[in-house]
């Protein structure tokens, strides 16, 4: 089973006390059940009773996990709890016992639009749906314009790691390679992505499945330094919102910060400490789509948190900025979105 490869998480997070307070969801339903060493605790006890399996609870209590990973980022032993939640819905999904609105989920991902690529250039984007709901395609499109460079767009499809997320290993895989023949047909020299998710599934996820894209993937934050632009207009004071995956799946991506200095935002500090999530759920990806009323939860916590939510400019990604904005009316800007602010 997958689990197997994590076997000392099973046997050391079930005992352990001290990533609680970095359990997203556990922090806005105060059950023990969503902390991750209850979460090992009902994985360590399916050894004893393989019944659990199919229990109800068992199942939403591991689809209920927001997947920041700060628990396994900031854990002295750096065990992987977050990798071990991954892998239990994997053999959730094999065993046969996905609930309905999982099911539905992946038959609803396995009917996207094919990939479609337009413009001109060997830069291309991929203006995926949670860049475009959030306006960071714009703001890129504005950037591009303003050093006069030409860039293709890809939109249209997904590239397989919502269906990993959910549990469904081959069909990921099979959709990540279909992604990765695309772009290897269009010949990019450069793919740029906004959405650290998808960040992650190009660099990351790629290179464990041995899947390899013939251009160079790099996150939006990156390229735009790349470009050497002169950043003239204040920027001001702003609260940035780490991602989940650029900083916790990723190694502490440095680039969004380097961008932040680049553009003279002056970072000031957000929430109680610099370990806890508050992207509302980004490792997880999915969960409004099931889950609404959790990441409704995750942003008014957010929102509680800010010094002057009226006023506080905060920086985050595509998705944390869509539901910052949906529950909590907070005013958010995408690092793009800044970036064509202060040109």
């Amino acid at each position: 089973m997958h689990i197997d490869k994590f076997e000392d998480a099973i046997r050391c997070c079930r005992f352990c006390f001290m990533c609680r307070h970095l359990s997203g969801i556990g922090n806005v339903t105060f059950t023990e059940a969503d902390t991750p060493r209850i979460r090992a605790s009902l994985i360590w006890g399916l050894r004893f009773h393989p019944e659990n399996w199919s229990d109800p609870d068992f199942i939403d209590t591991i689809y209920r996990s927001d997947l920041s990973a700060a628990c396994r980022r900031n854990c002295v032993n750096s065990y992987d709890e977050n990798g071990l939640n991954l892998a239990v819905r994997a053999d959730i999904v094999e065993k046969g016992f996905a609930p309905d609105y999982v099911q539905k989920l992946a038959a609803k991902f396995k009917k996207t639009p094919a990939w479609k690529c337009t413009g001109t250039g060997r830069t291309v984007y991929l203006a995926d749906s949670y860049s475009k709901a959030a306006g960071a395609d714009k703001a890129f499109g504005a950037i591009m314009a303003k050093v006069k460079k030409d860039f293709r767009t890809i939109s249209g499809g997904v590239i397989g790691k919502g269906m990993q997320i959910l549990g469904f290993l081959p069909e990921s895989r099979a959709q990540m390679k279909k992604f990765a023949d695309f772009v290897n047909g269009i010949k990019a020299d450069v793919l740029v992505v906004s959405n650290p998710a998808a960040y992650d599934a190009l660099t990351r996820d790629f290179k464990d499945l041995k899947l390899k894209l013939n251009c160079k993937v790099m996150h939006s934050s990156e390229y735009i330094l790349s470009l050497k632009l002169k950043f003239t207009k204040k920027t001001g004071d702003v609260y940035y919102l780490e991602s989940d995956y650029l900083r916790n799946y990723d190694g502490d991506y440095a680039y969004p910060g380097e961008l932040l200095n680049a553009v003279k935002a002056v970072c000031k500090p957000f929430g109680t400490n610099d370990e806890e999530s508050y992207s509302c759920g980004e490792g997880a990806m999915l969960l409004p789509e099931f889950a609404p009323e959790l990441v409704k939860d995750l942003a008014e916590y957010v929102a509680e948190r800010a010094d002057d939510p009226k006023k506080d400019v905060i920086i985050a990604s595509p998705y944390t900025k869509i539901q910052l904005k949906k529950y909590a009316g907070l005013k958010v800007m995408t690092l793009e979105e800044l970036a064509a602010k202060a040109l």
